[in-house]
């Protein structure tokens, strides 16, 4: 098990999920944002950028209110076999799927970017935990 999935099945367990982490929203949240064969959190970001998003992912980073965004958006920028993927880690259906990242992925990346930048890698786990530690999903 690598540290990566060790802390995220930490995480998980803080927030009530079950299993290895991999099956938690949190875990997969984590994972995605963090790909690093899309570019880790900076290409995850210019994703949205590129899909005309990028306002509404900025402030998520900010300081200010969230704005929200749709399951459909979370689609066009994350793409469908993506979805899919989540979807099959998580045992739901892809439209839940997009559902609860246009629910939850705001409120993870707002708590991860409490001065207005992201982590990387390691430190980002590290700062999930620290950050979302009874302040998510309960």
């Amino acid at each position: 098990m690598s540290f990566l999935d060790q802390v995220i099945d930490k995480a998980s367990g803080l927030f009530g999920q079950h299993g290895d982490g991999k099956e938690s929203l949190l875990g997969a949240i984590v994972q995605l944002v963090n790909n690093p064969q899309t570019g880790g959190i900076e290409g995850f970001i210019q994703s949205f950028d590129k899909a005309g998003l990028g306002e509404i992912v900025r402030s998520w980073l900010s300081s200010g209110e969230n704005l929200p965004i749709s399951a459909a958006q979370i689609e066009s920028v994350i793409g469908s076999e993506q979805i899919q993927n989540l979807a099959s880690q998580l045992g739901i259906d892809p439209d839940q799927a997009s559902a609860k990242l246009a629910e939850y992925l705001p409120q993870v990346i707002d708590k991860l970017s409490p001065d207005g930048h992201l982590p990387s890698g390691e430190n980002l786990v590290a700062q999930s935990l620290e950050l979302l530690k009874g302040k998510l999903f309960g």
